[in-house]
């Protein structure tokens, strides 16, 4: 049964999403999702022109899934974590389930387990005893050790690596390139900057840059 699929955001985030849709798709017998299309408050012209071009309806603002039928399913498109979280919400209380993605390029180990609105793209790689939150996204050519955990709404972003035994928090981001080194803790709501390399605990809603993070 193909099922209905919204993806929430029209921006570069959720436009990569979409192309995940298709890639999922094509790599099944039948297809998994008909990607319905995308929702948005405040698109701008410019991502609307984009989205035009990738063939994918824009639908309207993200209140329009309040009167969405009952076999749709949503993914939140949106790469900030704290947004991507209020977003995942509000679509929470209008009922409608969050699908999970995984691109066929991306690697998942054995035991690893996540939850509704998981994204990994193209080139992601997990190992084994992995636990993912809801609509936490790996991106591009990102890397999650051996016996992580990760809470709802992290973000990993491109070629960032999450050594084993770490512990993201709810709403963490890890910045491109980054690295967080084995059995370290993440707090919540707190961002690794880009090319940082995490050598202790980071502690709640906080900002870390540089070799070592501080």
């Amino acid at each position: 049964m193909t099922l209905g699929l919204v993806v929430v955001g029209c921006g570069g985030h959720g436009r990569e999403v979409t192309t995940i849709v298709q890639a999922v798709n094509e790599a099944a017998e039948r297809p998994l999702w008909q990607l319905v299309g995308v929702v948005d408050d405040r698109p701008s012209e410019v991502n609307l022109k984009r989205l035009q071009r990738l063939d994918v309806p824009y639908l309207g603002p993200i209140d329009r899934l309040r009167d969405a039928p009952g076999e749709l399913h949503h993914v939140v498109g949106i790469g900030d974590p704290r947004v991507r979280r209020t977003v995942g919400r509000r679509i929470d209380s209008y009922g409608i389930p969050a699908a999970s993605l995984v691109h066929p390029d991306a690697t998942i180990g054995s035991d690893a387990r996540w939850g509704p609105g998981f994204v990994a793209f193209p080139g992601a790689r997990v190992t084994t005893n992995v636990t993912l939150g809801r609509h936490v996204h790996l991106n591009q050519n990102a890397t999650v050790g051996h016996d992580c955990t990760f809470a709802d709404y992290v973000s990993v972003n491109p070629l960032a690596a999450v050594s084993g035994e770490c512990h993201l928090a709810e709403g963490v981001l890890i910045g491109t390139t980054a690295a967080v080194l084995q059995g370290l803790r993440v707090g919540r709501d707190s961002t690794v900057g880009a090319g940082a390399c995490v050598v202790r605990d980071v502690p709640d809603q906080v900002v870390v840059k540089g070799v070592p993070a501080r």
